[in-house]
């Protein structure tokens, strides 16, 4: 299944602790959420803005569900 077959980008409304951009990028890339959030909280540790900044533009960027 590739990426293109009628899947939108949205934030998850089911499958969220945060905003869902973990979640809705879990639900168009068909990897589990885990991953997502694994990287954005690698992101986190050298000191917070690697993980934060992008976070936010995601959630400014990907429309709600």
């Amino acid at each position: 299944m590739s990426v293109s077959e009628g899947k939108v980008l949205r934030r998850s409304r089911r499958n969220r602790i945060v905003a869902g951009v973990c979640g809705g990028l879990s639900e168009f890339f068909g990897i589990g959420a885990f991953w997502f959030r694994l990287l954005f909280f690698i992101l986190l540790l050298p000191g917070g803005l690697p993980g934060i900044v992008p976070y936010l533009i995601l959630v400014l960027i990907i429309p709600k569900a």
